[in-house]
């Protein structure tokens, strides 16, 4: 068990420090002028959604995956930095801290006084969220919003965009501002979705994301002109740009961006929610593994079957957009941590055998946070969607927030949400950065829902 246990706080450290050496030595190659590449690039990039993050405990991001990618081609070591703002981040790489931001900078004539762009170019707009009503016509030209409300971040660039166009069309949006100390601009998209507020207006990158964990929006209104955005090198390290430049151009990084740009903007990760049918008397064909495996952890195996459902639904085959495999959605890398290949992911019995291995370590981190028996298994079942880092986070906000640290519902498990908004995963007492807090509030709920169900209608 205490191998077990390094091992898994290994793999926090790794991900957090990114000591990314042991895949990059090769030989440095040199730049397209014939400068030499560093043996270290030195990165810095921002927490965010699509940015930099880590899920389950691994590093993951568009921008993180892509700029690993390119360590690892050149034969570099990654050392990784986070800063809290962008402005942060351009002190840090005018300071020569850095080398390089691997974040989205606007290509604006303020930023060009302190950087040169590179590597990959977006281009976003900002967009109107709306639901999609059966039998209704959508908003398709912004004389439309005259008479309607929009919900809008108070102090944001979305409000001042906003009350631009108002003023342009001659006033009649009726313009809500909300708080970003307690709503921010993914928690407005869910509110659109959920039919909460009518509209709301993002960045189209950020609406392409949401989108796919809520396909039921239109997001296909631009109400403003396109902004660039790249990497961004200092101005003596243009050099630098220019092989950025030159590897990017290259097929395979290419599609590296290609295939990350479907995972992360267009692949879905919305679950719909089914009733399920517990009248045929048992959960699933594997009943017999959860039964033998659950004693194991001390579970009931009705719960380790609502788990599984949560999971998969219950097919052995499955593959999560993160690259999670099998019944029980394990990561390749925690597989390997308990000395299991992935190719051993798809056999039922081996996934619910290395699940229970994570969940008793899991368990086994969280008592001295979590000392009640029953209260520990939603911090458990939590640290299992999203990785203990996240939890311990939430923890120690809950303490700061004066929330109770030993209570998930409406305690922990709200804090694990200010972990979406800045102002709270960029707080002192938080470690790890941003998570996707509703995914794992919401996930937690549907595992004590179907339990609870099964409990009633199946037999132990």
């Amino acid at each position: 068990m205490q191998q077990r246990s390094l091992r898994i706080t290994g793999a926090i450290i790794t991900s957090v420090i990114l000591a990314a050496g042991a895949a990059s030595c090769g030989k440095n190659h040199e730049s397209s002028d014939g400068h030499e590449l560093p043996d270290t690039l030195k990165v810095v990039t921002l927490y965010g959604p699509s940015s930099y993050f880590l899920y389950k405990d691994e590093p993951m991001g568009y921008d993180y995956t892509l700029v690993d990618s390119l360590a690892k081609q050149k034969g570099m070591v990654l050392d990784l930095q986070v800063a809290h703002s962008l402005s942060t981040a351009v002190a840090m790489l005018d300071s020569g801290k850095v080398d390089l931001i691997a974040y989205e900078v606007p290509i604006t004539s303020h930023y060009r006084q302190f950087v040169v762009p590179c590597g990959p170019e977006n281009y976003t707009t900002q967009v109107l969220v709306q639901p999609k009503k059966k039998g209704e016509v959508p908003i398709t030209d912004i004389t439309q919003l005259v008479g309607k409300e929009v919900y809008v971040e108070k102090d944001s660039k979305y409000l001042r965009r906003l009350q631009n166009l108002n003023d342009e069309l001659g006033g009649g949006i009726e313009i809500r501002e909300v708080d970003s100390d307690s709503l921010i601009t993914e928690d407005l998209i869910e509110m659109v979705n959920d039919g909460k507020i009518p509209l709301t207006i993002v960045d189209s990158d950020i609406a392409k994301l949401n989108r796919t964990y809520y396909p039921g929006l239109d997001i296909s209104l631009d109400v403003s002109f396109p902004q660039r955005a790249s990497w961004a090198v200092a101005p003596d390290k243009a050099w630098l740009g220019d092989s950025i430049n030159s590897w990017f151009a290259e097929a395979e990084p290419q599609e590296i961006n290609k295939e990350l740009l479907k995972r992360y903007f267009e692949q879905t990760k919305y679950t719909p929610t089914v009733s399920f049918d517990f009248s045929k008397g048992y959960i699933s064909q594997y009943d017999n593994i959860f039964k033998k495996y659950a004693p194991n952890i001390d579970w009931d195996w009705r719960l380790l079957a609502a788990q599984a459902y949560q999971e998969s639904r219950f097919k052995p085959n499955a593959r999560s957009w993160v690259g999670a495999r099998g019944l029980m959605q394990i990561m390749p890398a925690t597989a390997r941590g308990y000395r299991t290949s992935v190719s051993q992911l798809g056999n039922p019995e081996v996934s619910v055998k290395v699940a229970t291995q994570l969940l008793a370590d899991l368990d086994s981190y969280l008592l001295k946070y979590v000392p009640d028996d029953k209260e520990r298994l939603k911090f458990v079942i939590a640290a299992y969607n999203v990785g203990i880092a996240h939890v311990y986070d939430a923890i120690a906000l809950a303490k700061k927030y004066g929330l109770d640290p030993e209570v998930w519902d409406n305690n922990v498990s709200k804090a694990i949400l200010m972990k979406m908004n800045p102002t709270y995963y960029n707080d002192p007492v938080v470690k790890y950065g941003y998570c996707r807090g509703t995914e794992t509030v919401n996930y937690v709920q549907k595992i004590t829902d179907f339990y609870e169900q099964a409990r009633r209608e199946i037999s132990a």
